[in-house]
């Protein structure tokens, strides 16, 4: 997909800036979802490895440290015993009835390649299909003066878009690296990316938000 939403240089991201009031927002990255090896080659998992999702992240969320920007991880851990995860629609059914992602469980883990590092916050919740439902992500954003939210992670099919709507009717402005998404299955991340997200926020790249943070880059 070409970045359209970047000035003719590539040299500014619309929302963005350049960084001084932004945070980077890792969605669900979680084994079950984008490691392969745990999640299966199939769907989602399968999607996240083809269009090397996770080491593109990595890099992005590296930058971002660098640059001084906020990275939040924020992730679906149901309890154990499901206490507080309703079943009131397929896709969180599906979530229970499988059992895998729990809390303690290695698919309930954070990929490997994308842990925390120091400084980066974790953001969990036990219900719900945005990272925004029933957490504090918007008080930590706010404390931290965030205005622009760079959103990545999966899904391009529900998670993505419901957090990008979220962050839109609480009054952020957002940014989307589609390199640093996937969707369960080519065609739903092509038609979110292509008609659903524009709406939404700037669809971007990796390599230009890379490109605006570079100026601001804050080494110890």
């Amino acid at each position: 997909m070409q970045c359209t939403l970047c000035d003719a240089r590539g040299m500014s991201v619309r929302g963005l800036d350049n960084g001084e009031h932004a945070a980077l927002i890792i969605n669900e990255c979680q084994n079950s979802m984008v490691n392969p090896e745990i999640g299966g080659r199939d769907g989602l998992a399968g999607e996240a490895a083809r269009r090397h999702l996770v080491p593109r992240l990595a890099e992005l969320a590296q930058a971002c440290r660098e640059a001084g920007v906020l990275v939040v991880h924020t992730t679906i851990v149901p309890r154990r015993d499901y206490a507080g995860t309703m079943r009131n629609c397929l896709l969180l059914a599906s979530l229970v009835k499988k059992g895998t992602v729990v809390a303690g469980s290695p698919a309930a883990q954070i990929h490997p390649d994308l842990a925390p590092q120091d400084g980066d916050v974790v953001s969990e919740r036990v219900h719900g299909l945005s990272p925004f439902h029933s957490t504090e992500l918007e008080p930590i954003l706010r404390s931290r003066g965030v205005q622009t939210v760079m959103i990545a992670g999966v899904s391009t099919n529900i998670g993505v878009p419901g957090a990008c709507l979220e962050a839109v009717n609480r009054g952020f402005n957002v940014v989307v690296p589609e390199d640093c998404t996937a969707g369960a299955w080519p065609e739903a991340h092509e038609f979110q990316v292509t008609h659903t997200l524009p709406l939404l926020a700037t669809v971007t790249t990796s390599d230009a938000i890379r490109t605006v943070l570079a100026g601001r880059t804050v080494r110890a």
